[in-house]
């Protein structure tokens, strides 16, 4: 199953997303975020080539929230969920930080993840308890981690509450920051160990349903900001804070948590 899941998430990367790559005029969502032709297109392709490998409720992000509510409340037995581009914005401008990201979830809880970025060529998957892979290779690619006051972090500054977001900037307790606006990719970007730490102040469910266990998976570890269990969060709207190393992950999380 896990092979047909990449075939056709490769396929759909193929012949309906990378073909209009630059080509595509976008629209806005009522919340402001944009969608294109491009997202319409994989999603609907994703949805086809998914319930013929499990028949099960797909729940995507250019849904309706009522749709996906309803999806979600259908699929406790077996759900999948996909963005069929994150990172639209950039996909739209040009900049090749993009991924299409599909998990299996069953009881709410993602057993299976693949996220591919069509530009680098580079697929990261996992199952839960068979570990974290990109093209094969198991992850963590490094494992060598730095200390803290001298890690890279990936964070989203714009999902901060203000006064976290100003004390990150004023005294960082990292070397450097990094975002480049496509969550599905910085989960898998932690889990290779490019990024030290990750920060985000809030995902929606399509966001992290893979990304979350490839990291995992990987051996890595992550909390929200006020809940330790990961999972206890609204699926909705979760915040992040994560880490591969488990060192780093306790000075993150404390750091963070003292001054929220």
């Amino acid at each position: 199953m896990l092979q047909s899941v990449i075939d056709a998430v490769r396929k759909v990367a193929q012949q309906e997303i990378m073909p209009r790559y630059l080509k595509v005029a976008h629209q806005c969502k009522i919340d402001g975020s944009i969608f294109t032709e491009a997202d319409i297109a994989a999603q609907t392709a994703l949805v086809a080539a998914l319930k013929q490998i499990l028949d099960y409720p797909v729940l995507g992000e250019e849904m309706l929230p009522e749709q996906q509510e309803a999806l979600w409340r259908a699929g406790e037995d077996g759900l999948w969920c996909i963005d069929p581009i994150d990172g639209t914005s950039n996909f739209f401008n040009g900049l090749p930080f993009f991924a299409v990201s599909v998990a299996l979830m069953r009881d709410g809880q993602s057993v299976l993840g693949v996220v591919y970025d069509p530009v680098a060529d580079e697929m990261f998957w996992a199952e839960r308890g068979k570990g974290a892979y990109l093209n094969g290779e198991p992850m963590p690619l490094k494992e060598c981690a730095p200390e803290f006051h001298r890690a890279m972090a990936a964070i989203d500054f714009k999902r901060l509450k203000p006064s976290l977001a100003q004390k990150l900037v004023a005294s960082p307790p990292f070397a450097s920051q990094r975002n480049f606006g496509a969550s599905t990719l910085d989960w898998c970007y932690v889990a290779a160990g490019r990024f030290n730490l990750y920060l985000h102040g809030g995902q929606k469910l399509w966001d992290y349903a893979a990304g979350s266990l490839i990291l995992a998976e990987a051996g890595g570890s992550m909390c929200t900001l006020t809940e330790d269990d990961f999972g206890a969060g609204n699926p909705w709207q979760r915040s992040v804070i994560a880490a591969l190393n488990p060192d780093l992950f306790d000075a993150w999380k404390a750091w963070i948590r003292e001054r929220q």
